[in-house]
C-alpha cells in the first residue's frame, strides 16, 4: 500500500491534446482508487479542475493525446519547462495513433475533405481564426518533448494508471504489461 510514504504531496496535473479523452474517462475509472491516490496526490491542473492557466513546478504531468496543432506543440513545450516529469498516457500519446492516420492523406487533403467536399456551411472556408493550425505530420509526445514514463492502451486501463501512479508514488518501478499494452 501506499501508507508507508512521506507526507509531502506530488503536485500532479493532467491535459488532453489531440485524443478522445478515453484516457482521461479510465482514469475516472479508477473509482474509490482515487480517494486513496488524493492522500498522496494533489490534482493542481486539468479537464476536472477549474484552472485556466499550467502551474509551474509540477511533480508529475500526466499527458493523453498526439501532438497535431501548434497549440499543442506549444502546450507539450510548456508543459515539459513547468514540470519535473511527464507520463505520456495512452496509445495516442504514445505513438500517435488515430490521430495520426491523417499522416497518410496528409494536412491539406484532410482540410479539403472537411471544409470543402463534407461541409454544409461555410464551405471552402478554413477557420483559420478559431481553430489552431494543423501540424503538417502529426507526432507522439517523445518527438516533441523528453516523455519520462510511458503506459499504452487504448484507453489504458483503469488498473494500469493507478499501479503506475501508485508506484511513482511509493518510488518503485511497475510493470505496466502486466496491466495493459498497445490498444487494450
Amino acid at each position: 500500500m501506499i501508507d508507508s510514504l512521506s507526507k509531502t504531496k506530488l503536485k500532479v496535473a493532467t491535459i488532453w491534446l489531440d485524443g478522445c479523452s478515453g484516457c482521461h474517462m479510465s482514469f475516472l475509472d479508477m473509482d474509490e482508487r482515487i480517494i486513496e491516490l488524493a492522500r498522496y496526490i494533489d490534482i493542481v491542473y486539468s479537464p476536472y479542475v477549474d484552472t485556466k492557466e499550467i502551474p509551474q513546478n509540477i511533480d508529475l504531468f500526466i499527458v493523453e493525446g498526439a501532438v497535431s496543432t501548434d497549440h499543442d506543440l506549444k502546450i507539450i513545450k510548456e508543459i515539459r519547462k513547468n514540470s519535473k516529469k511527464i507520463l505520456a498516457l495512452g496509445d495516442c500519446a504514445i505513438t500517435g495513433n488515430i490521430s495520426s492516420l491523417k499522416n497518410l492523406a496528409g494536412t491539406q487533403a484532410v482540410l479539403e475533405k472537411g471544409y470543402f467536399d463534407l461541409a454544409d456551411l461555410n464551405k471552402g472556408q478554413y477557420p483559420d481564426k478559431i481553430v489552431p493550425k494543423l501540424l503538417d505530420k502529426v507526432i507522439p509526445l517523445n518527438e516533441a518533448v523528453d516523455i519520462d514514463y510511458f503506459v499504452p492502451g487504448c484507453p489504458t486501463p483503469a488498473d494500469a494508471i493507478f499501479e503506475v501512479i501508485k508506484g511513482l508514488i511509493e518510488g518503485i518501478e511497475v510493470d505496466v504489461s502486466k496491466y495493459t499494452r498497445f490498444g487494450l
